[in-house]
């Protein structure tokens, strides 16, 4: 891990309901870097290092994720709702010193990043999320091609344990399927990166954790994000997502955004959809130019 993140210091946060790993660096105004599925705080190793230039950075995993605590999910999986994860974070953060910060979510981690900004907009300055569209409106528009492409979706909401047991048989074979079937395959990721996926995946209790944040996802986020229809993201946005993927095959991301969020401003970059490894450099001018 040290040689992803030169200069950086491990950090383990308690929170009220899980236990935060996380790497921290830099100087400036604090910057939290959340990850999605099925990946740890490792997708930002090549963007993290240069941003610590300008910002005190925070790349953190999420509860069920890398090396933060996994526990068991509940009936209603609750502790695995985005309004649970996003509390992990905004507490994390307080616990290093930083009552504000600005916020970039990738894929899961932009959906804790959606809800945080809902739940604790005092909290968060500006918003950046990465290849995704509001989670409700993904599924509200749900068609043949979308469940083709998201096939695990539907799989790993699945009641347990049946994802987990099929998974479990070969986690690595399907850490890599998922990642590698994406536009630019695993060449994308450096070896030591897959290393940390694939060790993290591999924990039983990470493939529990990881079906309950969909299992979540589909049931009572939705009931969260349908009572707060009505409210907006009051702080500016940014949407960054593939042209090679399924964001900008499928929806018309910044109209989506904009239909939640009061001020939002992006554009496609040229990847698939794991932007901080297939263009680092790219995002990292997006970051400092929209958050600076």
């Amino acid at each position: 891990m040290s040689a992803l993140f030169p200069g950086f210091e491990r950090r383990r946060i308690d929170v009220s309901g899980a236990s935060i790993n996380a790497v921290c660096g830099g100087r400036g105004p604090a910057l939290l870097l959340l990850h999605g599925y099925p990946q740890t705080h490792c997708i930002w190793h090549r963007v993290a290092p240069r941003l610590a230039q300008n910002f005190s950075v925070v790349a953190a995993d999420l509860r069920g994720y890398g090396d933060s605590s996994k526990p068991a999910g509940l009936p209603d999986h609750s502790n695995y709702s985005k309004r649970a994860l996003a509390l992990d974070q905004v507490e994390l953060m307080q616990a290093l010193g930083h009552e504000t910060f600005f916020l970039a979510g990738h894929d899961r981690g932009g959906r804790v990043a959606h809800r945080l900004a809902l739940d604790h907009p005092q909290r968060v300055n500006k918003l950046a999320v990465f290849d995704i569209c509001p989670t409700r409106s993904m599924y509200a528009r749900t068609d043949r091609a979308f469940a083709k492409a998201y096939f695990h979706w539907f799989f790993l909401i699945q009641p347990a344990p049946f994802p987990e047991q099929l998974i479990g048989a070969d986690a690595e074979y399907f850490i890599k399927y998922q990642m590698g079937r994406r536009h630019g395959g695993l060449k994308v990721f450096a070896a030591e990166a897959m290393a940390e996926y694939v060790r993290c995946f591999s924990d039983p209790a990470a493939i529990h954790a990881s079906c309950e944040d969909y299992r979540a996802a589909e049931s009572i986020d939705l009931a969260h994000d349908a009572a707060d229809a009505a409210s907006k993201i009051t702080c500016p946005l940014l949407a960054l997502w593939g042209k090679h993927g399924v964001i900008e095959q499928q929806f018309d991301c910044l109209a989506e955004w904009r239909a939640v969020a009061g001020e939002v401003r992006g554009q496609a970059l040229d990847c698939g959809h794991y932007l901080p490894e297939e263009q680092p450099e790219e995002v990292r001018r997006q970051l400092e130019s929209f958050f600076l």
